[in-house]
């Protein structure tokens, strides 16, 4: 076999979970969002985290590591994302005791009560109907401790609404973003994710999402009748040039952007 052919095998090798994990998941930073926004609004660190549509439970696992005393819930219906997990996130037998897996829908789990839940990536999003949404948010509430937290990961923007394709380099690969449709009656969008390598082989639709574009007003509307006592939205900053920076911080009225995206934390 040629070099060339070699090279070419790339895509063919990559694997999409860990393409994923390096390109679109920053746990060390949601982390360190979470306990500053519960520490302002309890005094405290939470201890016991939820993560809902958790995928391959890195950020779960990343929880864990932040401290001794931490432990994980992970949820999803897929299970062969979460035995993939299980095996490449969560090798050590130590590891494995305080992060949970549990294949279930997100909307019957109500136990046992934790300290935080959150939904990141926009994966809550997947639920298109509002009695849909209601149903996660009420079961959510109902497993949350009396002075638990709910953080929602959202983006929007005028150019969220319309086909467009990004690309951004990450390591030795270009991680590929394709909003494909969105339909202004229902909200309803397809968008894509594709990895491009440097050998000029692609890895296309490693992941594609059917989501509804929830907004910030459905959403606390929906999070306020479920009974949460208070519903935040925390803004990414941007630099000059227009570009996230990653820090957030708390608003009640920002002019549109091209992109944004928010932390929405439901306090119970």
């Amino acid at each position: 076999m040629s070099k060339r052919k070699h090279r070419r095998r790339r895509a063919a090798q990559a694997h999409r979970h860990l393409l994923y994990q390096a390109s679109v998941q920053s746990p060390e930073s949601d982390i360190e969002f979470f306990d500053r926004v519960y520490r302002d609004h309890r005094g405290r660190r939470p201890r016991a985290l939820r993560e809902d549509f958790c995928g391959t439970a890195l950020l779960s696992r990343e929880w864990v590591t932040s401290g001794k005393r931490r432990t994980a819930l992970a949820i999803d219906l897929d299970e062969r994302t979460l035995e993939w997990g299980r095996r490449h996130n969560l090798g050590t037998a130590s590891m494995a005791k305080r992060v949970r897996l549990v294949q279930a829908d997100v909307r019957e789990v109500r136990r046992p009560r934790v300290d935080l839940v959150c939904a990141m990536n926009f994966s809550f999003c997947v639920l298109k109907q509002r009695p849909e949404l209601l149903a996660y948010f009420e079961a959510v509430h109902a497993g949350l401790r009396d002075d638990g937290m709910l953080v929602l990961e959202l983006y929007g923007g005028t150019e969220a609404i319309v086909p467009i394709e990004e690309q951004r380099h990450v390591d030795d690969f270009v991680y590929i973003w394709e909003q494909e449709s969105f339909d202004p009656i229902t909200h309803e969008t397809r968008c894509h994710i594709h990895f491009e390598f440097e050998d000029g082989s692609r890895l296309d639709r490693a992941f594609t999402y059917d989501w509804r574009l929830w907004t910030i007003p459905e959403l606390r509307d929906v999070l306020t009748e479920v009974g949460f006592a208070d519903v935040e939205v925390y803004w990414e900053q941007v630099d000059d040039d227009g570009d996230g920076t990653g820090e957030y911080q708390r608003t009640e009225s920002e002019e549109n952007q091209e992109g944004w995206l928010v932390y929405v934390v439901a306090l119970r």
